[in-house]
């Protein structure tokens, strides 16, 4: 029915329903759960070509308009990359909750499968199967054949076995796991730790966020940051962890301290900070680095939840430039989860879904690192170069040695990730005309970083209107 996207010698022919159901981990690199998942399918000969996925909601109001943005957006990335789909492959992931078996999630989802069957039909591209997969099983909503489609389910293939799996091998494709699985290295931590880490992270940003927000500080702020990140990566490189994903994660966990974790968790709330970070994506920093910043992200605990866009996508970001799609989809997913307006990580994920090369931002970012080493080879020994606003000329004033050797100087304003798309958004760096500093706060904007108030740890935000400032609101959104 459809062809594995890959060169002459990788491609495979997958037929039937059991074929499709094996092949969807191989698809999307991971197994997508509680998920609903549209596959392209391309030419007379039905290759695979673009893929959207979502969480099923919940409330089972929103499958129609679900349903209807999820086509359009399958439909229309095809036509944008000069190849609109003949056909359209339907997956419904999801366990059975307690009390419930695969039967009784596959009928509880028909009307899901049937809305995504309108939604595509009005495009005029067909539902050529629409599965569900639950509990190790699979059905077709599409086959009314007993004889391949059982009530009862067909097993799914033992992982492995099947002639995608070989083929999956022999072009070197890996399947991580799970999608609850990929998020969990990536979620906070709970319980005694997180708050000894909350505690931590509320000393630091007592300390630090004041000088954060003053002009005469703030490089000095950042230019510690950047050394100690650099400090980090050095250490993850020189322990590299060995066993499974979880015994790997822990030992990078040993090797941060709470109040290490917390000072760069806070550091990079400056989006200068945050963006100079993203040089370390290649060569020997790259693995360490992408480590690092998966480590800090299961460190952003309580209050400090939405602390995480910065590392999370700081590791979507290294995972990309590395070649790792599916995790550099996921972060980037959590990223955007916790900040929906955050612009770089908006323009990351806007750049995989385009297919674009990530050597394009690569590029970029070796030309910022040369230019500054070339504007400070012309500084003074000893001093900084600071610039006021987004168009002024960097001018030098004092600062102490050790951010002269870090070099912080900005001359360039803009997010890391601006160069992913034809334009580049106007986004301000640096010291604004309030007097804040623009690269502190949200991403993508220029919001105080929030501080401690009498000792307490900043409240989670939620927004007052689509543009308007965020008001504080207590509650931990972190998972368990």
């Amino acid at each position: 029915m459809g062809e594995a996207d890959g060169t002459e010698e990788a491609r495979v022919t997958l037929r039937g329903s059991a074929e499709l159901a094996d092949a969807l981990p191989y698809l999307l690199g991971f197994f997508p759960d509680d998920s609903v998942v549209l596959v392209g399918l391309h030419g007379e000969r039905g290759r695979f070509g673009s893929r959207a996925r979502l969480g099923i909601p919940t409330d089972r109001s929103q499958w129609p308009y679900v349903s209807d943005q999820l086509a359009g957006a399958l439909v229309s990335l095809g036509a944008e990359r000069g190849s609109r789909p003949e056909g359209i492959i339907a997956y419904l992931c999801r366990e059975p909750a307690q009390g419930e078996n695969g039967r009784d999630v596959m009928e509880r989802l028909r009307p899901l499968a049937q809305r995504l069957r309108i939604a595509c039909g009005a495009l005029d591209v067909p539902v050529l199967d629409a599965l569900c997969i639950s509990n190790g099983r699979f059905w077709s909503y599409c086959c009314p054949d007993d004889r391949c489609c059982p009530a009862t389910g067909t097993p799914l293939t033992p992982p492995g076995t099947s002639v995608m799996a070989a083929a999956a091998a022999y072009a070197g494709i890996q399947v991580r796991g799970s999608l609850r699985e990929m998020e969990s290295r990536l979620t906070a931590r709970t319980g005694p730790r997180a708050v000894a880490q909350t505690s931590a992270l509320d000393a630091v940003a007592h300390r630090l966020v004041p000088r954060m927000l003053q002009e005469g500080t703030a490089a000095c702020v950042r230019a510690e940051t950047l050394v100690h990140a650099q400090e980090l990566i050095r250490r993850f490189r020189e322990d590299p962890p060995t066993g499974s994903r979880r015994a790997r994660d822990a030992c990078d966990d040993a090797l941060l301290t709470d109040s290490e974790a917390a000072r760069l968790i806070v550091g990079l709330q400056d989006r200068i900070a945050r963006d100079r970070a993203a040089e370390w994506m290649e060569g020997l920093d790259a693995e360490p680095a992408l480590r690092l910043w998966q480590a800090l992200s299961r460190r952003c605990v309580g209050g400090y939840t939405e602390y995480a866009v910065a590392p999370l996508s700081l590791a979507g970001w290294v995972a990309w430039a590395t070649g790792d799609q599916p995790s550099a989809r996921v972060a980037l997913g959590r990223a955007l989860t916790f900040d929906p307006e955050c612009l770089f990580a908006q323009l990351l994920h806007s750049g995989i879904n385009q297919g674009l090369d990530p050597e394009t931002l690569r590029r970029c970012l070796r030309e910022e690192q040369a230019e500054r080493a070339a504007r400070a080879d012309t500084a003074p020994v000893g001093k900084v170069a600071l610039a006021s606003d987004s168009n002024s000329v960097p001018v030098v004033v004092d600062g102490p040695a050790q951010a002269s050797e870090a070099r912080p100087e900005v001359a360039r304003s803009g997010e890391a990730g601006r160069d992913v798309g034809p334009e580049r958004p106007a986004v301000t760096d640096g010291f604004g005309g309030s007097g804040r500093p623009g690269g502190s706060g949200r991403c993508g904007g220029a919001d105080r970083p929030g501080g401690p108030r009498g000792g307490t740890r900043p409240p989670s935000r939620t927004r007052t209107g689509r543009t308007g400032r965020r008001t504080s609101r207590n509650g931990d959104r972190s998972r368990p």
